[in-house]
């Protein structure tokens, strides 16, 4: 046998089209991009109500995927549109509080849930302001209030929210950056 080494033919590699590479590419952002945007909104949230959890200037990302799979529940972060507001940006973001079938009292400053004390953590300051009434809930209602009970329009003036109303469950906060968090029921922190 010769030492002379054996020759193989190399298979010639096929190159894409570097302008079909980028197209594709394009295609691909464009279908994530709307897919996400078809499944979430971003809310900006404005004013105090929601403090100490969520302050103005906070961006969220909010699940319209979630209450089509999911019926909302207690302790969620949820934006809404409020009845009777015919505002331009009518869109309100509050705590879930009361579902429906249920009675929510409020007196003393504190929530009964068919007679019940609901341990709200998530609350800074007892309430000075609104802070006696009961609802009683239909089959299709909610209850809504803001965390700073002291400074928030919710579901004690405008009343129960129907669940056609409901947008969807905030999931994530994004801006400002060194606030970066998952939201979960319950969520509470005190980051500033």
């Amino acid at each position: 046998m010769s030492a002379r080494a054996i020759e193989y033919a190399r298979p010639k590699l096929h190159r894409s089209n570097f302008t079909r590479e980028i197209l594709e590419t394009l295609v691909l952002i464009v279908v994530v991009y709307t897919l996400f945007n078809l499944a979430t909104v971003r809310f900006f949230i404005e004013g105090p109500s929601m403090q100490p959890n969520f302050w103005a200037g906070d961006y969220l990302v909010v699940s319209r995927l979630h209450y089509l799979l999911n019926e909302p529940q207690r302790g969620e972060i949820v934006v809404f549109d409020p009845p009777g507001d015919a505002g331009p940006d009518p869109l309100l973001i509050k705590r879930l509080i009361g579902l429906p079938g249920e009675t929510v009292e409020y007196r003393t400053g504190q929530v009964f849930i068919d007679g019940v004390l609901l341990d709200e953590p998530y609350t800074n300051e007892p309430c000075t302001a609104r802070c006696e009434g009961s609802w009683t809930l239909a089959e299709n209602e909610y209850f809504f209030m803001g965390d700073n009970r002291n400074n928030s329009r919710d579901s004690r003036v405008f009343g129960a929210v129907t669940r056609d109303r409901i947008i969807g469950e905030a999931v994530l906060r994004y801006f400002p950056l060194n606030a970066f968090t998952t939201i979960s029921s319950g969520f509470r922190v005190n980051n500033r």
